[in-house]
């Protein structure tokens, strides 16, 4: 009885390496890379070069206090102003995430200190992500007749010969 179980793990185990892996991980973005949240940046450059999705992740480092991570709507974002914001992603200790859950563009400025004059002001447009790409196709000249996919199924089916050689050997041991 216990070898049929282990046999079935084994085959489930099995079909889950050999399931192709077709989601995009969500990316944690450190806001200004090594210069962090800080004035006198151009986080409109820093941003213009990269793409955010769906279930990223903003991560903005700073001087605790001295400034703030607000979300505020266009026109806030373009007068600096965080009398209204839509919400206050400042948890205190000047490391703070803004998780993009949703498809839209998120305008983020710092309130404190003058930072969002000073440049502490960053607009990002989240998309859905890309489809992964599609299977490869086989090269029609080449001689080999192997699917495009065998390289797939090596592993597993490698797994699943030594656990069964190990399951056929247990007997043995008794």
């Amino acid at each position: 009885m216990a070898r049929v179980a282990l046999l079935v793990a084994a085959a489930f185990l099995a079909f889950l390496m050999a399931a192709p892996v077709t989601e995009v991980a969500a990316k944690r973005w450190t806001v200004g890379d090594n210069q962090f949240w800080n004035p006198n940046i151009n986080y409109t450059v820093w941003a213009q070069d990269k793409h955010f999705y769906l279930d990223d992740w903003l991560y903005f480092v700073y001087e605790r206090n001295q400034f703030n991570v607000i979300e505020v709507n266009e026109t806030n974002y373009l007068s600096c102003n965080s009398n209204n914001p839509i919400a206050n992603w400042t948890r205190g200790a000047g490391r703070d995430l803004v998780h993009l859950n949703e498809t839209r563009h998120y305008y983020l400025i710092s309130g404190n200190g003058g930072g969002c004059y000073g440049g502490m002001k960053l607009a990002v447009l989240v998309e859905k992500p890309p489809p992964p790409p599609p299977p490869a196709s086989p090269n029609k000249n080449s001689a080999s007749t192997v699917s495009a996919f065998a390289h797939q199924f090596f592993v597993p089916v490698a797994v699943f010969a030594t656990v069964w050689t190990m399951l056929d050997a247990v007997p043995r041991l008794w």
